[in-house]
């Protein structure tokens, strides 16, 4: 599970619930049928016009993806992985990593190897995996799109509630404290519509972007690594070359502790 996502979405609900506590204000008042109606209901409507059944159909996976932690090879393993290739590659030739395609789980990485293997070009090989993620990324982005519009229709549809809410306490009017309880009842809706689009919807389309960089980023290293084996380069420049995908601190720790390995071992 992401804990990230449900941690986050608690501390909103702490953070809306302890500020009313501390204005004097009791949670019922966020019981509002025609405010929650609005604004759930009115974003479904608008996401919906927005966008093609075959894109709304992935919003249950989409929730799954934004609190499950998808398995993927760390960047720190590849690079080990793919200087051991090289390392194999060398010594006994590209043909002897026939073998290692059973033993690769990921997709992708075994289609890539196994491109390789066959004994494909690498501008042919850098083609196909390069649209295999393009088409990926376009994939995550129609995902995202569709929690992002909604944070941007949900606060508007928030004061369409206020609005409507306030014409109805001009009914009373005549009646002070029924006019009091009726203007604050039309602004719960301005209250969800900035808290869902705000709190919800805008981070999950942060989140799903994010998390579909880091997808990308592994595969653009998977890409590099296997080009670079099959043009018969060192280990040593291999693990450079994918290195540069990671953090500062983290590549330098990675490359002292390769170095650290090549002088210890015999000449």
């Amino acid at each position: 599970m992401d804990k990230t996502s449900v941690i986050g979405i608690v501390l909103g609900i702490l953070a809306i619930g302890l500020g009313m506590f501390f204005k004097g204000l009791s949670p019922s008042v966020l019981i509002n049928p025609a405010a929650i109606m609005i604004i759930i209901v009115g974003t479904i409507a608008a996401v919906t016009i927005a966008f093609p059944s075959s894109d709304l159909k992935k919003v249950p996976k989409l929730f799954g993806i934004l609190f499950k932690e998808k398995k993927q090879l760390d960047p720190k393993d590849v690079i080990g992985l793919f200087s051991e290739w090289a390392q194999l590659a060398r010594k006994e030739g590209l043909l002897a990593l026939e073998a290692k395609t059973g033993e690769v789980e990921d997709p992708f990485l075994k289609n890539g190897l196994s491109l390789a293997v066959d004994g494909q070009s690498a501008d042919y090989i850098r083609d196909v995996l390069s649209e295999e993620i393009d088409a990926m990324e376009d994939r995550h982005q129609s995902g995202a799109a569709i929690f992002s519009q909604a944070g941007t229709y949900a606060p508007t549809l928030g004061v369409l509630g206020a609005v409507l809410g306030l014409i109805a306490a001009l009914g009373h009017m005549d009646n002070t404290d029924e006019l009091g309880n009726a203007i604050g009842a039309a602004f719960v809706a301005t209250l969800l519509g900035i808290f869902t689009g705000y709190v919800l919807w805008h981070p999950f389309a942060n989140k799903l972007r994010r998390k579909s960089k880091e997808e990308v980023n592994i595969k653009q290293m998977m890409v590099e690594g296997i080009l670079s084996i099959l043009e018969g380069e060192a280990p040593r420049i291999i693990e450079q070359k994918l290195a540069s995908y990671l953090p500062a601190e983290e590549r330098k720790k990675i490359l002292d502790d390769e170095s650290g390995v090549m002088k210890d071992e015999p000449a």
